[in-house]
């Protein structure tokens, strides 16, 4: 059976990315079967045509017929979209993992773009471009009130073509500029290492193309520097989602051939599907198992899973997954809590639909829509606390979406109460920048959260949050 399902992460939630699932069904025949309210759309055509004939300006009638579409779709719930060419383009760029740019991670800080770090081999590598360097202009336009999406839109752009960054270096107190010449980016959503003899950690931002090919790569490297490895920590932490079929892989890496992983459920019979840990429903066009190489202690090592409230989507069925079987301990804070399916249809060359069109659930049957997966340890962000978590919106918190059921959800009032409190402690803080929480790199030796895990596996003792709790299932209005 050649599975039809993919998961693909677009939607930006505040500082978080909640990732979206893609199902190549063949409906838009059967859409196009459904009666016509043709009053209403007499309706529309008159008021396109009175737009066209009395507006104070000349509007383009493309524009009117693709704003339109926009209208209809975005008010169904928060991730049906319609795509544009533009957007259509950067949809499929954010699951290959491929871009045209000039190769930097990137973050904000004081209103200017922070280099997190140049990707190997890019222009900004070669060019020198190191960790924490301000970018303060690209090309003529000042950063300064840019958003970040803005200013990573500057920055992209076709192969060949040149950007000058003007970069503000405060370790060594002076301000030059850079020209780099844009190129086909290859970004990788895999990283991990051996922290100490014995406990290793992999961590995966996001679910693409080639995911599964370097979670393998990264599995056999840790396992040649400590064949005798005790305990894995698999980090899910702001990992937006991606292909179904990579988070379908990840999943059977752990657990026995032929667990399910994950259903859908939906209205289409095309749309009501069982994945299963299974070569058959993550290979791709017919070719050799990806796992077939994955070192086998990975069925069995000790297993502790982090999560927070960026964690959505795909990743969501992986922890979903691994929970459910009892295959490892989920640690860290309630998910994002995306649980529904989108259907992603070209309407042309160059431009698509995507719409809800299921649910999915986890192998207990489970639907995590508007409510996460709950972590089995609740762990803050810090030793401090968890400041910054309770600021993150989540699904739950967007308008019109999808319940378990049908239907609007009340608000939550005590989450409304923790986020006011957080403001308010982060507007106090605010008053001294130097106070103001920065959270460690994940990974490093300042991670709270990675060392609360590697205590776990160790039988160690666990700091346990005091505050965080269980966010309940949002509940229908009357």
């Amino acid at each position: 059976m050649r599975h039809k399902l993919k998961i693909a992460s677009w939607i930006s939630v505040g500082l978080l990315a909640g990732a979206l699932t893609t199902i190549s069904l063949q409906t838009l025949a059967r859409g196009a079967l459904a009666p016509l309210p043709l009053e209403q759309l007499q309706q529309l055509a008159s008021v396109f045509g009175l737009i066209k004939t009395d507006y104070v300006d000349p509007v383009d009638e493309k524009k009117l017929i693709s704003d339109a579409i926009s209208g209809m779709v975005s008010g169904l719930d928060p991730h049906s979209e319609y795509f544009d060419k533009a957007a259509f383009k950067e949809f499929r760029e954010g699951t290959t993992g491929k871009f045209v740019g000039v190769g930097i991670e990137i973050t904000q800080e004081d209103g200017l773009v922070k280099v997190v770090s140049p990707i190997e081999g890019s222009p900004a590598y070669k060019a020198g471009i190191k960790p924490n360097d301000l970018i303060t202009k690209i090309d003529d336009t000042a950063v300064k009130g840019l958003t970040l999406t803005e200013a990573v839109k500057k920055m992209r752009g076709q192969p060949g073509t040149t950007v000058t960054l003007t970069i503000l270096r405060k370790s060594e107190n002076r301000s030059f500029p850079v020209t780099l010449t844009r190129q086909e980016i290859q970004t990788h959503s895999v990283r991990g290492k051996l922290i100490e003899p014995g406990y290793a950690w992999i961590r995966i931002s996001q679910f693409q193309d080639d995911t599964v090919a370097e979670f393998v790569l990264k599995a056999e490297e840790i396992y040649k520097r400590d064949p005798n490895l005790k305990g894995l920590v698999l980090d899910l932490r702001n990992d937006p989602g991606g292909l179904l079929d990579s988070a379908v892989a990840v999943s059977a890496a752990f657990l026995p051939s032929n667990s399910v992983v994950v259903s859908t459920k939906g209205q289409l019979p095309d749309s009501n599907v069982t994945y299963k840990a299974a070569p058959e429903f993550y290979q791709r066009g017919g070719g050799p198992d990806p796992l077939q190489d994955l070192p086998a202690a990975m069925k069995t090592v000790p297993l502790v899973v982090l999560v927070n409230e960026g964690t959505a989507s795909a990743s969501e069925i992986v922890s979903g997954a691994l929970q459910d079987h009892k295959r490892g301990i989920i640690m860290g804070h309630q998910t994002f809590g995306k649980g529904s399916v989108q259907t992603v249809l070209p309407l042309g060359p160059d431009t698509g639909l995507k719409l809800t069109t299921a649910r999915y659930y986890t192998p207990s049957g489970r639907s995590i829509q508007a409510k996460g997966i709950v972590p089995d340890v609740m762990v803050d962000e810090t030793a401090k606390g968890n400041l910054l978590g309770a600021l993150t919106p989540r699904e739950a918190d967007l308008p019109n979406h999808l319940t378990n059921g049908q239907g609007p959800s009340a608000k939550d009032p005590a989450l409304a109460e923790a986020r006011k409190e957080a403001r308010r402690e982060l507007d106090l803080e605010t008053l001294n920048p130097k106070t103001i929480p920065k959270l460690p790199e994940f990974g490093s030796a300042q991670d709270f959260q990675l060392e609360q895990a590697l205590n776990e596996l160790k039988g160690l003792p666990v700091v346990v949050s005091k505050t965080t709790v269980e966010r309940k299932e949002a509940k229908k209005e009357n």
